[in-house]
């Protein structure tokens, strides 16, 4: 089995102006992009924004890493369709105006953009792999 080990990244997050934090991630594994720079309201809200950034390359990578043929069916020696396993990420961010949260949340709900829209990330895992998704 390989093994990683070592200093995934650093933060650091500073008052910016308007109100306004920005957070420096930088990352110390075989990444392609080393430094991310994003703005968030708060403290916290920059450094989920860098953290997200982070995480989608992340995703790009190990599903590079893998078969990009999204037709291909692999079959057994019957010629029967082997049924394989996929950890399926769904990711979608917009900026929504609306006079509260949940008016937010229901408009993104009801536009029906939201699965449409997405960032898509489909990696092939074992079935006995424990990928915890929220449901």
């Amino acid at each position: 089995m390989t093994s990683i080990s070592g200093t995934i990244a650093i933060i650091n997050v500073q008052a910016g102006d308007n109100n306004q934090y920005v957070c420096q991630l930088l990352s110390f594994l075989d990444q392609p992009t080393d430094e991310i720079r994003c703005c968030g309201k708060t403290k916290e809200h920059a450094i989920a924004i860098a953290l997200e950034k982070l995480a989608s390359e992340y995703r790009q990578i190990a599903e590079s890493g893998q078969n990009q043929d999204w037709l291909a069916v692999e079959r057994s020696e019957s010629g029967e369709a082997i049924q394989k396993h996929y950890h399926v990420i769904l990711h979608y961010e917009r900026i929504g105006r609306a006079e509260s949260k949940f008016e937010a949340m229901q408009d993104t709900l009801l536009g029906n953009t939201v699965v449409e829209n997405a960032k898509v990330t489909l990696i092939e895992i074992d079935a006995n792999l424990p990928v915890q998704g929220d449901k």
